[in-house]
């Protein structure tokens, strides 16, 4: 139960929003807690969160990353106890925004080639047609 061993100034390990970040416990009040970002893990996800993967909407949303020493109030279900080294805040930011691009380029890549084999496909399936 996290509730039994988290206390102020332990590390945490925190999801808000599309993010993942490691911080440090200010307050425990459920339903949520106050937390002091240190690190980030999973860079928060761009675009519309009710609309995944579509780019043809009002407003695309850019999100940018909690910052270094910001607080923020967390649902307490998001807040998990962290155990491991602390890196340095930049560094991970840097380490996060990388790992969401080369995700996001390994998945470009993907849909590209699924694609190309469904056009294939299409050519078997429908040897006779005209699209």
């Amino acid at each position: 139960m996290a509730e039994m061993t988290l206390f102020p100034g332990a590390h945490v390990l925190v999801e808000y929003k599309t993010g993942q970040y490691i911080g440090q416990l200010l307050e425990w009040s459920p339903p949520r807690a106050l937390v002091q970002i240190a690190a980030v893990v999973k860079h928060p996800d761009q675009g519309d969160l009710h609309r995944p993967l579509e780019t043809e909407v009002a407003l695309f949303h850019q999100r940018r990353a909690l910052s270094h020493r910001e607080k923020t109030w967390i649902p307490v279900q998001s807040v998990h106890p962290y155990r491991g080294t602390v890196p340095e805040y930049t560094d991970s930011l840097r380490q996060a925004l990388e790992a969401e691009q080369r995700h996001l380029e390994k998945t470009r890549r993907w849909a590209e080639r699924s694609l190309e084999e469904l056009a294939q496909l299409q050519k078997d399936y429908f040897p006779h047609s005209h699209s």
